[in-house]
């Protein structure tokens, strides 16, 4: 059998032996007994939020109706709510109840008075 293209052993390590490199250990910084404190301040935060547009509706009753129903109203037509007069609407943002209120009258314009906040987390 022919040598041809075979290493000799002293010849692998004398390659292998060029590879090798120098390592070192890492040593880890220790890690704090109380968490950090955040750098930048939550009101801070807080004011970017606050010129974001949000829907607000209030809702002064609701109704189901067939389609037939609907179809013959006309202008004029009364439609009955499941709310009675004087009962409380509710106060929605972004599609979610938050609060309850009484409507008023306001120059003409109709408004609301919160009587009641339901979610503390609004404020």
């Amino acid at each position: 059998m022919s040598n041809e293209g075979k290493i000799s052993r002293e010849e692998l390590e004398a390659l292998l032996g060029d590879t090798e490199k120098e390592t070192k250990p890492f040593i880890f910084q220790d890690l704090p007994d109380e968490p950090q404190k955040r750098e930048t301040d939550d009101s801070v935060n807080l004011d970017l939020l606050m010129d974001i547009s949000l829907e607000l509706v209030v809702e002064l009753g609701r109704t189901k109706k067939k389609i037939n129903e609907i179809l013959e109203l006309t202008q004029g037509s009364i439609i009955e709510l499941d709310r009675v007069s004087g009962e409380p609407v509710d106060v929605l943002i972004n599609g979610k109840i938050v609060a309850k209120g009484e409507v008023v009258v306001i120059d003409d314009y109709f408004g609301i008075r919160i009587t009641e906040i339901l979610n503390k987390t609004i404020n």
